[in-house]
């Protein structure tokens, strides 16, 4: 079980064109620029991944002025040859690269390289674009997201026909209508952040110190996850059971880990049931934090199905550039 907060992506491995592990002759390079790390897959003629690159040099670490530099980089030895960039995620955002103008939802995905805006790369081959995210604006139900478009657009193309809800569970967790390739509507339930920031800035935090992976953890979470999921509307009123808990019956951090996970996801999922709309609720995110979500949806009778976020952000900027053809 881990800690919410864990970002949605998984690490991809790398393959080095210089070690000569590079079978495949790169056609463009895909692009996921986050808040906290930067990720590139080449991407061959047939769809297959030349290499892979990662790094930490999210958009939260850089000014606009560096992004050029970072870019070429990372990529330094596996560009030969190769001008052709997409990316996805904050590199649009308004504090980052160039912004990327959001599309309002309802919003059909499959256009989402038309909408790309296209910084410079002074002295450099790399012609990169940069996918916009998607807002809305109606009064009441503001919102945004940046590069969880993408993934909804990859799982279009993973799961073809697909109609319903979405979950991607993480720091900033989205629940989104997804027709397609057309998204409806999303909201954003800030339940990993809320972990964080309760767990070191709160009084919660001394109950929450050392290890927090005990075997306990999981006992915890289940009970926090029954009180969630029934009560979301006392959220406010339960969270200091932690400090209690610890105080007066001798929880263990890992307990009170578990309770906090548990109690935060079950009012994400119990404050929000009247968004499931039946059949199979995919889960786009890494394995552990989808798993404490599919807990979380058997308790109120769904059915969640994991799909690996990587996967789903590579099919997601295949299908982007692809639209262009």
């Amino acid at each position: 079980m881990i800690r919410l907060g864990t970002p949605r992506t998984g690490k991809p491995r790398r393959r080095l064109a210089r070690r000569g592990l590079n079978k495949l002759q790169t056609e463009w390079i895909a692009v996921d620029w986050g808040t906290s790390n930067l990720r590139a897959w080449g991407i061959s003629r047939d769809g297959g991944i030349s290499f892979s690159r990662s790094s930490d040099r999210g958009m939260g670490k850089l000014a606009r002025e560096d992004y050029p530099g970072v870019l070429s980089g990372l990529l330094d030895e596996e560009v030969s040859g190769v001008s052709e960039v997409v990316i996805c995620g904050m590199a649009g955002a308004r504090q980052g690269w160039l912004e990327a103008p959001y599309l309002d939802a309802p919003a059909d995905l499959a256009g989402l390289i038309f909408s790309a805006v296209a910084p410079d790369m002074p002295g450099s081959q790399l012609q990169p674009r940069i996918l916009p995210g998607v807002c809305q604006k109606a009064s009441g139900t503001e919102d945004v997201m940046r590069g969880e478009e993408t993934q909804l657009l990859g799982l279009s193309a993973l799961r073809p026909g697909f109609s319903g809800l979405v979950i991607m569970p993480g720091t900033h967790s989205k629940w989104a209508l997804l027709d397609g390739t057309k998204i409806d509507r999303f909201t954003t339930a800030m339940t990993g952040e809320l972990f964080e920031v309760l767990k070191t800035h709160s009084v919660l935090r001394h109950s929450l110190q050392g290890d927090l992976d005990g075997p306990e953890r999981s006992e915890g979470f289940a009970a926090g996850l029954a009180i969630g999921i029934e009560h979301p509307e006392r959220l406010t009123a339960t969270l200091f059971k932690v400090r209690a808990g610890s105080l007066l019956s001798g929880r263990t951090a890992p307990w009170c880990a578990g309770f906090l996970s548990g109690l935060l996801i079950g009012a994400e999922v119990g404050g929000q049931k009247d968004w499931l709309v039946g059949g199979e609720v995919p889960l786009i995110g890494g394995t552990g934090l989808c798993n404490l979500y599919v807990q979380a949806l058997a308790r109120v009778g769904a059915i969640g199905r994991i799909i690996d976020a990587t996967e789903a952000t590579i099919a997601g900027l295949k299908t982007a550039r692809k639209a262009q053809a």
